[in-house]
């Protein structure tokens, strides 16, 4: 099958560890024992969360005083996909001995009217204390927002509308690479009216980029990976239950919070209503399992898998 893996910021450093390149580095090798199983029998493409990196660049540039301004987000944006795309490059090289491996770095077309630019709603970089938060939030300028018991940054989030090097991907899936792509959510861009691409200050959600990077590459499932082994319905509730097999129709049907499963949610019921195909919801050393259909959420059509006639 052709399979892409959307992996939550978790993979790459998970909350309350710090941000030093070799416990990330670390973390990304873990990741890439799963991930090197997949592409042994799949063709894979593997998307990834840059949060707490773009956040804490960002922080560091706000901060540094031989700059005139802050680095703009995308270039942020650009810096990270480099960054973690080269640890997981390497570690894929090292995991996958000749089989070819690219980490590309994508620009994520989104609309300059898109009304998110008004309404910022992204997490990114680490989690603070309230008063903490609303200190930063009065020095560099920044909107911040609760997140669970925490407080963080929160930036604009513009609808993706598509990878600008979808047809590059498609070439090196064909040739049997695996592709590292869409850090992030990918670098936002938008089109002036000569057709001509300018990074815009957001972050683009990276499910939603990889829910339509699978449609457009005709990927046969679409596996977002995290630290929650199933979505939960009644999720903080006395009777809050996992869910197994459920179908797009159902999943609409709940709520779940904005900041965290909501765009996840979202973006596999895109996928199976657009596509007909499977996306699942689940644990990353668990992936096996879930393309089988043993662990995870899985989302289709009539809400089973493998996926059966209805006639």
């Amino acid at each position: 099958m052709r399979v892409i893996v959307a992996l939550g910021g978790n993979a790459v450093l998970k909350r309350g560890q710090k941000p030093d390149a070799d416990v990330q580095m670390s973390n990304v090798r873990t990741a890439v024992r799963t991930l090197a199983r997949l592409a042994a029998d799949h063709e894979l493409v593997i998307t990834h969360g840059n949060g707490p990196q773009v956040g804490l660049l960002a922080l560091q540039s706000a901060s540094d005083p031989s700059l005139t301004r802050p680095y703009p987000f995308d270039t942020l944006g650009a810096q990270t996909q480099g960054m973690i795309g080269y640890w997981m490059q390497q570690a894929l090289q090292n995991a996958l001995p000749g089989r070819q491996v690219l980490a590309m770095v994508t620009q994520t077309l989104v609309t300059a009217v898109d009304p998110a630019f008004e309404h910022p709603t992204k997490f990114v970089g680490q989690v603070y204390e309230q008063e903490e938060a609303e200190k930063l939030a009065a020095e560099h300028g920044w909107t911040v927002g609760r997140d669970g018991p925490y407080w963080r940054r929160v930036v604009p989030s513009p609808t993706p509308q598509r990878v600008v090097e979808t047809r590059l991907i498609r070439k090196m899936l064909r040739e049997g690479v695996v592709v590292v792509c869409g850090g992030g959510g990918g670098i936002p861009v938008v089109r002036d009216e000569r057709g001509r691409l300018t990074g815009v200050e957001a972050v683009v959600d990276k499910d939603l980029t990889s829910s339509m990077l699978a449609e457009s590459l005709e990927c046969d499932a679409f596996l977002i990976l995290t630290d929650v082994p199933r979505v939960l319905r009644g999720f903080g509730t006395p009777h809050q239950t996992e869910i197994a097999h459920t179908t797009p129709h159902e999943l609409r049907a709940m709520e779940f919070p904005a900041g965290s499963m909501g765009p996840k949610v979202e973006a596999v019921c895109r996928f199976v209503e657009t596509t007909g195909d499977m996306a699942a919801i689940g644990k990353l050393d668990q992936a096996e399992r879930i393309l089988g259909g043993a662990a995870g959420t899985i989302v289709t059509p009539n809400g089973r898998w493998p996926l059966t006639s209805t006639l």
